[in-house]
């Protein structure tokens, strides 16, 4: 997910996205734990998603 992709959507759609890949986040660690998880880059993608809508946020609460 890009930056700009993310900049282009509402707070609201942010907060519920967040929430969202942070889940997403609790499953893969927990998949990594169990050796249920092939790819491990999968969760270095979704921390630094998860750093990019905070960081989206941060902007527009700021602005706003």
């Amino acid at each position: 997910m890009k930056f700009t992709e993310i900049n282009e959507k509402s707070l609201a759609d942010l907060e519920k996205e967040l929430k969202e890949k942070k889940l997403q986040l609790f499953t893969l660690k927990a998949k990594l734990k169990t050796m249920q998880l092939s790819n491990s880059n999968e969760i270095r993608d979704t921390r630094r998603d998860i750093a990019r809508i905070q960081t989206a946020l941060g902007a527009k609460r700021k602005g706003a």
